[in-house]
């Protein structure tokens, strides 16, 4: 039985599942929206919400929190100098999910995710 458990799992191991997060995240963090399935950008928007609060403080822990979630710096510099600062003044909801039409080679439901 699932009973209080909400991870969604998309038939991967736990590894390869952080990694499938944390390059949707950096992708995201780099191109400021991208395209994936609906349920994929479900998933990231609190994954790189609580990325963005953290950035929005820019202190030594802060950057080692988020470093080690992204694990790669250039990410972590762009998040801190450019996308924390346009958001100190909000208290969430960086990012919007748009939907939309079906892909036809599979009929998966797509979806665009970026920053508000």
């Amino acid at each position: 039985m699932r009973h209080h458990n909400r991870n969604k799992k998309f038939g991967r191991e736990r590894d390869a599942r952080r990694a499938l997060l944390r390059l949707l995240a950096c992708s995201l963090i780099r191109d400021g929206k991208i395209k994936t399935t609906e349920i994929k950008a479900k998933v990231i928007r609190p994954f790189v919400e609580k990325l963005v609060t953290k950035a929005k403080k820019d202190s030594p822990a802060n950057r080692r929190v988020v470093l080690s979630v992204l694990g790669n710096s250039a990410r972590t510099n762009k998040l801190f100098k450019e996308i924390g600062p346009k958001y100190v003044a909000r208290t969430g909801g960086y990012t919007r999910v748009i939907k939309l039409p079906i892909r036809k080679s599979d009929a998966a439901k797509m979806a665009l995710i970026e920053f508000v």
